[in-house]
């Protein structure tokens, strides 16, 4: 598990179920943390993210107005926004394929599939604060790098960034 001591600033949960968010708080408690802000909808949420940094933040695939994506998205472009940077993890009952694909365009870090064990969160949390991914910032795209896998030395650079 990650070392509390790294992640200083509080976690976010943006869930539009009071009771799941609540839940998702207690694991959070259970494997350590004890800086932890909920919040109901997107309004809630973007008061709180222009409040205050955040060591991460969790969000529900289920948010509206806007939905979790497009907060996401907006999060990443609000070039002087405090949680700009902060990883975000979405968590979701039943995504399929197009809508994962969307949230990491959109600059989701991680993806939690619902339900989830208290030892899967804390393996997110881990993977962020072990191994935390550069912030790409392009005209398409901004957000955590998406690719995860280390490209061997013989594998041809395909971007501008990795031919220089």
């Amino acid at each position: 598990m990650a070392n509390p001591a790294q992640l200083k600033r509080g976690i976010l949960i943006i869930d539009p179920q009071p009771n799941m968010a609540t839940l998702v708080a207690t694991m959070l408690f259970a494997i350590g943390r004890r800086d932890i802000r909920e919040t109901n909808d997107a309004t809630q949420a973007m008061m709180e993210m222009r409040r205050r940094q955040f060591d991460v933040i969790i969000i529900d695939d289920a948010v509206t107005n806007p939905d979790a994506v497009e907060l996401v998205r907006r999060l990443r472009a609000s070039p002087d926004g405090l949680n700009r940077t902060t990883p975000v993890i979405m968590m979701a009952a039943a995504p399929d394929a197009t809508r994962i694909a969307a949230a990491r365009d959109a600059g989701v870090t991680e993806f939690l599939r619902k339900p989830f064990a208290a030892t899967h969160l804390a393996a997110r949390l881990d993977s962020i604060a072990e191994k935390p991914r550069d912030f790409i910032e392009h005209e398409t795209y901004t957000g955590p790098d998406r690719r995860r896998r280390l490209v061997g030395s013989d594998a041809p650079a395909r971007r501008a960034a990795d031919k220089s």
